[in-house]
């Protein structure tokens, strides 16, 4: 009987040992409150002694954390309403300032998320908000951090995943696309043009520096018709001939007028 008064307190005393063994993971820290005072520093990983009641531990996971904010209604600056969702992607820092400055950071950080997204995209037109995704990210990223940092958060990065636009504003679009392709292809037309003006003088020149060089391009068009094998019969003809003729049915014709 005297044994079993023994064991009874020495089997309570090591069952409270082993209850107080905790075992973090590498990418786990503990806070650890004692007697409502936090310890100065983390503990953790691996194997430590929190000893309930006096000892109260928060685990806080420092792996990067994925969170996908929700669809946001955003009126742009120039009166554009769309919907824009994101992605963020965090991770503590301090696990201390994360357990005593907020009471839920993944809350919080939600929160913040979902209205930064809307109040710093409805400073942007609809134009940079589609064509400069990567300037829009970095600014989202600086100012979520800027709100988080003091509660041992950083944010790495934020991506906006989805930008939906309204059935007329997408009509409207299309139409832009399609009048600046019309505008570019008469502006590459008239460029074409203008350089085919531009060879047709320079060769002008050398034919009226070389005259013969205007019946080498009439025989070398009369092989490239004949070369197709149709029944077209072509006379070529000076154009100095048609001015000839101009100039002595003028000549007529004043003599007519004098008899």
């Amino acid at each position: 009987m005297p044994d079993l008064v023994i064991l009874i307190p020495v089997l309570i005393i090591l069952i409270y040992l082993f209850s107080s063994i905790k075992i973090l993971a590498e990418y786990e820290r503990a806070v650890v409150f004692r007697l409502g005072r936090v310890l100065p520093q983390p503990k953790g990983p691996g194997v430590i002694l929190v000893f309930a009641p006096i000892d109260r531990m928060v685990r806080i996971s420092l792996r990067i954390e994925a969170m996908e904010v929700p669809p946001q209604d955003v009126v742009t600056r120039d009166n554009v309403t769309v919907k824009v969702n994101a992605v963020v992607y965090f991770r503590v820092m301090d696990p201390t300032k994360a357990v005593l400055e907020v009471t839920n950071f993944l809350y919080a950080t939600s929160q913040v998320a979902q209205t930064t997204l809307r109040s710093a995209l409805g400073e942007v037109e609809l134009d940079e908000l589609l064509s400069q995704r990567e300037k829009l990210n970095l600014r989202l990223q600086s100012v979520l951090d800027q709100h988080t940092g003091p509660w041992g958060v950083k944010v790495t990065v934020v991506e906006v995943k989805q930008v939906d636009l309204p059935d007329q504003m997408i009509r409207a679009i299309g139409k832009q696309a399609e009048a600046e392709r019309e505008r570019r292809a008469k502006i590459i037309h008239a460029e074409g043009e203008y350089m085919a003006a531009e060879k047709l003088a320079m060769a002008a020149e050398l034919i009226q520096k070389q005259p013969a060089a205007i019946q080498l391009r009439y025989l070398q068009t009369l092989v490239e018709i004949g070369s197709e094998k149709n029944t077209t019969v072509v006379f070529p003809l000076p154009i100095d001939i048609f001015s000839s003729l101009g100039r002595a049915l003028d000549g007529l014709g004043g003599k007519k007028q004098e008899g």
